[in-house]
């Protein structure tokens, strides 16, 4: 949900539409969750994506429910310490990073999103990286400890 919205907050500060629409499975913390970000010039019909042009996954059961509904030409962020053995569709471009092992060793496993944000922001080119500093900063305003590791993940990943 982070992830999502993070995006969301970026886009408003680069002066773009944007929609996010997060969804949450019945168990909530730890169950399946995934949010639906929209970032564009123009303004947005519709907060449903059915079939998104890049597409994160965290761990192997959101690849096999999601993998097959991004479009073609699409870019998939996938965090390789998770995710066994990933197979590269054709027509998509795949960026596979060990996420998880990258945040141990900043100290925090749960910053592998900012990891996955950051090679994201890299390879769609729709947000710049300041901006997306700068909506980390907003967003954990009242926590500078967890900005500080948060921000520093979001740099791997951009330079992954």
């Amino acid at each position: 949900m982070f992830m999502g919205k993070l995006l969301a907050e970026a886009g408003l500060i680069d002066g773009k539409h944007v929609t996010w629409m997060p969804s949450y499975g019945a168990e909530v913390r730890g169950g399946t969750a995934y949010s639906m970000t929209k970032i564009s010039e123009r303004e947005i019909a519709s907060p449903l994506v059915t079939n998104p042009d890049a597409l994160v996954v965290m761990n192997e059961p959101s690849l096999v429910k999601y993998e097959s509904k991004l479009n073609a030409g699409g870019i998939l962020i996938a965090n390789k310490s998770l995710i066994g053995g990933i197979r590269k569709r054709k027509g998509i471009v795949l960026v596979s990073i060990p996420m998880t092992e990258i945040a141990s060793k900043l100290g925090d496993t749960r910053v592998a999103n900012m990891i996955a944000i950051g090679a994201l922001i890299k390879r769609m080119k729709a947000l710049s990286i300041r901006n997306t500093k700068s909506a980390l900063g907003y967003m954990l305003k009242d926590k500078k400890h967890l900005f500080l590791i948060n921000k520093k993940a979001l740099e791997k990943g951009y330079k992954w």
